[in-house]
């Protein structure tokens, strides 16, 4: 903020993931300068009007139109050097935004089409990208899906799994993408038999009666932690 002061900053342009954009987001709610944003992950961050920011280990998330970006460029060749770790642990932190919205309290008939497709493009992309990380097809294919899953979570409210996230990555400084794929097919599995449409889309989308484990079984797939102690070897830092 005192940079933004003594410059007479009049506007923030963003180049990252998650990290970059939420303290452009952050700066922006302070002074309300419009942002131009160039995501380079899958994280989804620049199409919410979210902000999470942690104090004395405590993370805390809020709403308002002064975070949402005025402008979002994509840019597919910005996510080609992405390393295929933090491409495939980033789309799994878009796919838990879809995944939630389903059974968000305020979820909608066109959130549930956004969600689904969101779902589709990523499980279609995610594997390709891990095979060859320079499949610029996939890619636009994940910028795409990553671009829905936000839009999904800046209408919906978010769930157990997201709070589940913020809290573990608050207190013990966890990498937000990767606490994000080891948490969320556990979530599904305990929201998921109180949510029957929810369960409807994910086995049509996973094309397996079981989404939570189906989803378990993607992620191994990809190579993404499977457990919390494992996320701190991670590479992505992003909260």
């Amino acid at each position: 903020m005192a940079q933004v002061a003594d410059l007479r900053v009049d506007g923030f342009v963003a180049i990252g993931g998650g990290s970059a954009i939420g303290l452009s987001k952050a700066l922006a709610l302070r002074t309300d300068l419009p942002q131009i944003v160039l995501p380079t992950t899958y994280a989804g961050s620049e199409a919410t009007p979210i902000l999470g920011e942690t104090v004395a280990n405590v993370k805390h998330t809020q709403r308002s139109e002064k975070i949402l970006p005025e402008t979002i460029l994509y840019d597919v060749d910005l996510t080609v050097g992405l390393p295929v770790s933090v491409s495939m642990a980033s789309g799994l932190n878009a796919m838990a935004h879809a995944a939630e919205a389903l059974y968000a309290p305020d979820r909608n008939p066109l959130t549930n089409l956004m969600a689904e497709a969101a779902l589709n493009a990523l499980i279609d992309a995610l594997p390709q990208i891990h095979d060859r990380a320079d499949d610029i097809d996939a890619r636009t294919t994940a910028l795409s899906g990553a671009w829905l899953s936000g839009c999904c979570l800046g209408v919906a409210t978010m769930g157990l799994h997201h709070k589940l996230c913020h809290t573990l990555g608050g207190t013990f400084g966890l990498p937000h993408a990767e606490t994000h794929a080891v948490l969320l097919p556990h979530a599904l599995a305990y929201n998921l038999p109180s949510a029957p449409d929810a369960h409807r889309t994910l086995s049509r989308v996973f094309l397996e009666p079981d989404p939570a484990r189906a989803l378990a079984e993607f992620a191994r797939r990809l190579q993404l932690p499977s457990g919390i102690a494992r996320t701190r070897h991670a590479g992505n830092r992003s909260r």
